[in-house]
């Protein structure tokens, strides 16, 4: 039996964790437990003891993870039981199981359901239709490798998501041997939500729609919409992890990666993840034993950038584990539905919109006049604000309004207010894009036409011309793609990207690649295409070449190809979504870069490793090296240099909580020394140069300053490489992560977490009672920085019902009636999780009937749990409890 210290500790605490709601934090199954077992020891007796007390959701009966997921019955007593079967001797681990929520990507547009038949392709920019020009591949030098002939052919890529609709055409049409989605398995069933058992079954189809999109980005076949996959020839392996709706269990994570592992997969990868930012979770253990086994693991490194540094996902931030960020596509697809127009008695004009993404059905047939709102095509709040008393009825027009300055429902339902029935937003740039009014439900037909289409009809309009449309239904109308200049933001790292590093300050994200508006496929059912915002969109891009680049380079070492791709990277330019600086964005949001496949597959000049952190101030590492290898059949003279970029803050001024993106930036730099500026190495030879940094000057210690920059390798066989670097002014140890006012008690069903009233009466069901849809207290900590472990302990402060026997327990200075079900919180981010307490305590018993307050302790990053000044303390309002 073996344990780590952490786990030892906690053991007799560990299993009361049933936390039924976090916020952004991942949620923990009731009863439900994870046992992974040591190799070589028989599990007669743990069987024995789980007959007829438990059920099996997941068996892990591989090479790399060996052991059960169960489900135990009696919830009233789980605790207990889960405790004494962790210390049989055939456990080595135990942790609860834990819900990942699925994928939820911004839709940007969805095809309508003759999505399969012909369109057309605009010559804007470099025709869609030609796949060599499919902007996000030439972003990422993907079309070179392709264009060279490799395409991925015989490599095996495993996709851990939703499923695949193998029955698109652009799939393959088919599923099994000779497909090409050829192997997989669905691992939880249509009807799974994370808390029921999984249901497997051998059909790994997608009922979602994120894992075809994925798949489409990774293996797409030639289409009507002009473009294929990264590495159109590998083949595909569907591991489905989620029903149609709901999350999905760390077990079941754990089990399709282990499983993808043992099928033969090459790559795994996963758009999957929520906020951790610690390394030991069990799922990021599992997927970096899979990298250390030669199998490269991409998984996306999150959608959560507002929330500024020190937010990475899990399992992106699992050792070794490759974790890519989201850059915006340089070239935006805009897919309009074709409709047209006339101008008084004029010919027809053919145009095009982007349909809402709801509310667009009302369009069939409908043929009206345009009716401007206002004849200034420059105006920057046109329908904010009530339409004027003298607004005709607009139920016989459709209504043309500028985007801009408040949100569309807004506008919607100012139109609405004088009778519209029919919206177009015309844009303020070129493109189009979708939006949804269907919280407005007199607005029956709504869409976006560019800026340009929305001039020419104010312009006649203001020559007193009638301007009459005749709009096409969406799941009528043909289709044109378009694919428009992103002058805005293209090739900048995507605000939503998230950003490390993590707590130990390892580097996260390695990598980035362009996520942002990416066309890819999606369930026929669903509309056959899509185009879809994400990192989620990023890392299957980033699998597909790793593909191409092992191919050309025949090798599959997560290693090797990591430091490829992060070293031969682009690093660009910070961007906050409204305008580019003159500094290169911090590693904590890009990593090395935007990838270039292309270099990566044939770089000759070998830089490792992929990245340098010299963690904070007070762990600081005045020292590292890369290592530069030859490997070309020439002398090769490299110039080693130093491009910093500027230091952001962690924390707001004067404040000790985390600061939302865009975090403030100022113009400190580290200096670096190298032991060699110059260097000549002939074929074969390598040298290790030390690189030693001096942290930047009149950085603000208190704020947490993250300061990084590139370490720049040229040569003169033209080798263009860097290494990415990053260290922290400040002390993640002393930071203060939990604060007085950060606890406070809500209700159970509110998902908002709204503070209740000081003294609040709760009347919950008697013990043992409780249902998910009761109305329980919510014990709600929000740390303001992550710690491995957070404790809530009750204090009851009224006196205890007559006859009624209290014992006490001590937790340094506080003294309590023992843990809520539902503590310890582990591997916690920043931010709040709340625990629905029905009054089960976590050794099984049930606290009185009083007035309670909880304390939380929450253990500081690098603390030892053992000592007292390691751990921070918030007391939550008091509260009481009644029983029904």
């Amino acid at each position: 039996m073996v344990r780590s210290a952490l786990f030892v500790s906690l053991l007799a605490t560990i299993t009361g964790a049933i936390a039924r709601g976090s916020g952004h934090a991942s949620k923990i199954v009731p009863g439900a437990y994870i046992f992974e077992f040591e190799n070589d020891h028989d599990t007669a007796e743990f069987y024995k003891q789980l007959n007829g007390e438990g059920s099996t959701r997941m068996k892990f009966d591989y090479k790399l993870f060996k052991g059960v997921s169960v489900q135990l019955k009696d919830l009233s007593n789980h605790e207990d039981k889960a405790q004494k079967m962790a210390q049989l001797p055939a456990v080595k681990n135990m942790w609860p199981v834990t819900l990942i929520q699925a994928p939820n990507p911004k839709v940007e547009w969805v095809a309508g359901t003759n999505s399969l038949s012909s369109i057309q392709s605009r010559d804007v920019y470099p025709p869609p239709t030609d796949a060599g020009n499919f902007p996000p591949h030439k972003m990422v030098q993907i079309d070179k490798l392709q264009a060279k002939g490799y395409t991925g052919k015989g490599i095996k890529v495993a996709v851990i998501d939703t499923g695949i609709d193998y029955t698109h055409p652009a799939l393959g049409g088919c599923y099994g041997a000779g497909c090409l989605v050829s192997f997989g398995t669905d691992l939880v069933g249509d009807d799974y939500s994370g808390f029921n058992t999984p249901v497997p079954d051998n059909d790994p189809k997608d009922c979602a729609g994120h894992g075809t999109h994925v798949a489409g980005i990774i293996a797409a076949q030639k289409n009507q919409y002009g473009f294929i996959g990264g590495a159109p020839d590998v083949t595909l392996g569907a591991y489905r992890v989620f029903g149609c709706e709901g999350q999905a269990g760390n077990d079941v994570l754990i089990a399709a990666y282990n499983k993808a592992f043992e099928d033969g997969a090459q790559i795994i990868t996963a758009s999957i993840g929520g906020p951790s930012g610690w390394a030991e979770e069990p799922w990021a253990v599992a997927v970096t034993r899979i990298v250390n086994a030669g199998v490269p693991c991409t998984v996306s490194a999150g959608n959560d950038g507002d929330h500024g540094l020190f937010y990475a996902s899990t399992a992106a931030n699992g050792k070794k584990v490759l974790a890519v960020a989201s850059v915006d596509n340089q070239n935006i697809p805009t897919v309009f539905s074709l409709s047209s127009y006339k101008i008084d008695n004029g010919a027809d004009t053919e145009f095009g919109y982007v349909p809402a993404s709801k509310g667009a059905e009302g369009w069939k047939g409908v043929t009206k006049p345009v009716y401007a709102l206002t004849l200034d095509t420059t105006i920057a709040d046109d329908a904010c604000s009530p339409l004027p008393d003298n607004t005709p009825d607009l139920s016989d027009y459709i209504v043309l309004v500028r985007r801009g300055s408040c949100t569309f429902v807004q506008k919607a339902q100012n139109v609405a207010a004088k009778g519209g029935k029919y919206l177009l937003y015309y844009n303020t740039i070129a493109g189009a894009l979708s939006v949804d009014v269907s919280s407005v439900p007199q607005i029956i037909g709504a869409g976006m036409v560019e800026d340009s289409t929305g001039a020419t009809w104010i312009a006649a309009i203001k020559d007193g011309k009638t301007v009459t449309l005749s709009v096409v239904a969406l799941n009528e109308a043909t289709k044109q793609v378009q694919f428009a200049d992103n002058k805005a933001t293209g090739g900048a790292l995507s605000t939503y990207t998230s950003w490390g590093p993590t707590w130990e300050m390892d580097v996260k994200p390695q990598i980035s690649s362009p996520g942002g508006n990416i066309l890819s496929t999606y369930p026929v059912a669903l509309g056959g295409y899509a185009t879809l915002s994400g990192t989620s969109m990023a890392c299957p891009l980033t699998a597909a070449a790793v593909a191409l680049v092992a191919q050309a380079r025949s090798s599959f070492d997560p290693v090797l190809l990591e430091n490829l791709l992060a070293t031969t990277a682009n690093p660009q330019l910070f961007n906050d979504g409204a305008k580019f600086y003159d500094f290169l964005a911090p590693v904590a949001q890009q990593g090395g870069g935007l990838i270039q496949a292309y270099d990566a597959a044939f770089a000759t000049t070998l830089l490792s490793p992929s990245s340098l952190s010299f963690n904070d101030t007070d762990h600081f590492i005045s020292k590292r090296q890369i290592t530069l290898k030859n490997t070309g059949k020439n002398r090769v003279t490299y110039k080693i240099g130093h491009v910093p970029t500027d230091t952001f803050y962690t924390l707001a001024n004067s404040s000790g909580y985390a600061a939302p993106f865009p975090n403030d930036a100022v113009a400190s730099h580290a200096s670096v020394k190298l032991s060699q500026q110059q260097v000549t190495l002939p074929a074969g030879r390598s040298i290790t140069i030390d690189v030693s940094p001096t942290p930047p000057r009149g950085v603000d210690a208190k704020r947490l300053g993250l300061w990084s920059g590139y370490i720049t390798v040229n040569g003169t066989d033209g080798s263009q490489l860097s290494v990415p670097y990053q260290g922290l002014t400040g002390s993640l140890q002393k930071q203060q992560v939990l604060f007085p006012e950060d606890s406070w008690i809500s209700n159970s069903t509110d998902t908002n977490l709204n503070p209740v009233a000081n003294g609040t009466v709760f009347t919950i069901p008697g013990p043992g009672n409780a249902g998910p849809s009761d109305i329980l207290p919510a014990l709600v900590v929000s740390p303001a920085l992550g710690t491995r472990l957070v404790r809530a302990d009750l204090v009851l402060l009224s006196a205890p019902p007559h006859g009624t026997k209290i014992t006490t327990k001590k937790f340094f200075d506080t003294t309590s009636i023992g843990q809520p079900s539902g503590s310890p919180l582990l591997w916690q981010s920043r931010g709040p999780t709340p625990i629905s307490w029905s009054g089960e305590l976590t050794d099984n018993k049930f606290a009185p009937p009083g007035t309670y307050k909880v304390v939380f302790h929450a253990l500081r990053i690098f603390g030892n749990e053992k000592k007292k000044e390691d751990w921070y303390v918030s007391e939550s309002p008091a509260f009481t409890i009644k029983y029904a």
